[in-house]
Formats: C-alpha cells, structure tokens, sequence
C-alpha cells in the first residue's frame, strides 16, 4: 500500500484522475474488452471526475469501453430526484464524457426487493469480469467488502494535507 500526502485538494484530486487515466490507458479497453470502474458519489470525488471530464474533452482519454459500478444509492428516493446518486452521477460526470448509459450501473433504491436488487448487482460485476479498480471517497470502507481488488481512497484531510491510499490487489 502507498500512501500519498499532498497539500491541497485539488492536488489529490488530480494525482487521483491521473492515476484513473493511465490505468484505463494502460489496460487499453475496446470492444471486447471493458475498463470495469468502481465509483463513490459525494463531494470528495468531484475534483477527480472534473479532471477526468477534462481528459475527455482534450482527447486524452475516452470512456467508451469503461463499465462503472456505484457503491451506493439511497432507498426510497426516485432516481429523478436531485439528491439521488444517479442524478449527483449524471450531472458531475456521465453527461460529460463518451460512456454508454448501458454501461453505468447505479442500485435501484426503489427495487421493490432490495436484496435482489443487491444479488443482481452483484451478478452484473461478475458477469463484466470484476471490478478493475475502485474508488473510494473519504468515508468509504469498500477496501473490506471488496477483498483483493485495486483500490484508490481519498481518505480526507489531517492537518492541512489531502491523503490518498493506493492499495494493489492483495
């Protein structure tokens, strides 16, 4: 595991978007194979994803065959509703960059049966091969549900300076 300390936010933010690009680059996805991204909502990754938008829009990095899994969604709030995760998504960075909609996967929290819900969710990580790498925001604590998996956290700030964890696979 490394552990990066920077001293402002924006820093982080772009080691962070930094880190995603080359990593989608050097896998070098196409038709038959996607990029597959984990992804937190929040205020924590905006920074990261407008560096992202901005690598999409000077050319350097397309979203095309990149496949994305949200960690969570609030239940009982349509996905319409502004302070869902689907719209906080679609607004900060699906509606910016070259992915398919069919490519983004968000929980339904109105799925009349949540556990189902979860079980296919599941199901359509597996079926996309895993998760390549997953990012976690401040508050996440994917990096236990999610043994063996690549791993980028914004752990937050202390004492002035933005931290990140990069863990590889385990």
């Amino acid at each position: 595991m490394k552990l990066i300390i920077l001293e402002h936010y924006s820093q982080a933010s772009e080691w962070a978007a930094k880190y995603i690009r080359n990593r989608i680059i050097q896998f070098n996805p196409g038709p038959d194979k996607y990029f597959t991204l984990g992804l937190p909502t929040g205020s924590t990754p905006l920074g990261c994803y407008q560096k992202l938008i901005e690598y999409y829009k000077n050319g350097d990095l397309s979203f095309k065959y990149v496949k994305t899994f949200n960690m969570d969604e609030y239940v009982g709030l349509p996905r319409e509703h502004p302070e869902s995760y689907h719209s906080f998504m679609w607004n900060n960075f699906f509606k910016h960059i070259d992915i398919h909609p069919e490519n983004t996967h968000i929980l339904d929290g109105n799925a009349a049966d949540l556990q189902a819900e979860c079980d296919s969710f599941e199901e359509k990580i597996q079926a996309a091969g895993g998760i390549e790498l997953f990012v976690g925001g401040e508050e996440g604590t994917f990096h236990s549900a999610y043994p063996g998996l690549e791993w980028l956290q914004y752990v937050g700030r202390r004492k002035g300076h933005a931290y990140l964890h990069v863990a590889s696979q385990c």
